[in-house]
């Protein structure tokens, strides 16, 4: 054989791994998320952290197609139906409204979802332990609302006029259940509620506005996506108020929020990850009962409670998880 044939089939031989490996094919995750890419990049990551721990790495052996609402719920079917036109392997539902438009677009992919609200009582699962073709973790913190309402109360014992801020996109029956929790507690202590609704930048502007001029000393913000990717907004408008609020996720006492009571969200979504890492390695979401968390934080910002001129009483203080200097 003369040199340059040997030298031409040796670079060809070596080529063959690299070609192939640029052929193949990684299973594919569709990810459809009700809120912002930048937002939710912890929770994301904890996701990532999930899958990693079943052996997947995304762009390394899964890839992952990802559909971001940015908190308009209306963009979700559409994102859903685009999705599941990808060949994909199972499909993501983060956030209770992403999760309906993941179920409503397809019944022949695996969907693994995030969700507050009772999975059975929206029509996810058939039941919790045995869910049918989707699966994933209810961290429930709607039923949290009453409890949120004493613990606002107890920091703020002067406060006669408690507000709720709602989101009525987020689910009409699932918002009268969470009014309904936060409304029984607040008659228990004697308090007035004011429900006030924000469904877009401006009615959230014009909503915190209205609970100031009705006395409003203190507020419990619902859990609601929604809100969550307007953090930023809705912690400067508490501030600007002097509204002190008790929000259902730690990321909002992280960024200047006075408290939060609930599920650890990042623990969720690594919850998340690992699912569907099982259902990547071939289980079946009927085998993989739906997950509930069994411990719940309370997180105190005491910057901001100085700020709003609060002292932290002994009782809020012992049973915190997590104080936030």
């Amino acid at each position: 054989m003369k040199r340059r044939d040997f030298m031409a089939g040796l670079g060809l031989a070596t080529a063959l791994p690299a070609a192939s490996r640029a052929q193949q094919t990684f299973p594919t995750i569709g990810f459809l998320s009700t809120r912002s890419p930048d937002e939710a990049a912890t929770h994301t990551n904890a996701f990532r952290r999930g899958l990693e721990e079943m052996g997947y790495v995304e762009n390394r052996n899964i890839k992952i197609e990802y559909r971001w609402a940015k908190g308009d719920y209306g963009s979700l079917p559409s994102f859903a139906t685009e999705l599941v036109s990808h060949p994909l392997s199972l499909i993501v539902g983060a956030g209770d409204p992403a999760a309906r438009a993941a179920k409503s677009a397809t019944s022949a992919i695996p969907l693994v979802f995030l969700v507050g609200d009772d999975p059975v009582r929206a029509g996810l699962v058939t039941s919790m332990n045995r869910p049918g073709v989707a699966t994933g973790v209810n961290f429930f913190t709607g039923d949290l609302g009453g409890k949120r309402l004493e613990l606002i109360c107890a920091m703020v014992p002067t406060a006669g006029v408690i507000g709720l801020l709602v989101n009525p996109r987020f689910g009409s029956e699932v918002v009268e259940q969470h009014r309904q929790a936060v409304a029984n507690a607040a008659k228990s202590l004697g308090r007035e509620l004011v429900v006030q609704a924000g469904t877009t930048d401006a009615e959230l502007d014009a909503a915190f506005g209205v609970l100031g001029k009705a006395g409003v000393k203190a507020l419990v913000v619902q859990n609601d996506p929604f809100f969550d990717s307007r953090r930023s907004q809705i912690l400067a408008l508490s501030s600007e108020h002097q509204l002190p609020g008790i929000f259902h996720i730690r990321e909002f006492p992280a960024d200047g929020g006075l408290m939060s009571y609930g599920a650890s969200l990042s623990d969720t979504y690594r919850l998340l990850g690992v699912y569907a890492g099982k259902i990547l390695h071939g289980a079946k979401p009927d085998n993989l009962p739906v997950l509930r968390p069994t411990k719940f934080e309370l997180v105190i910002n005491m910057k901001s409670a100085k700020a709003f001129g609060l002292a932290v009483p002994q009782s809020v203080l012992v049973a915190s998880d997590e104080l936030i200097e």
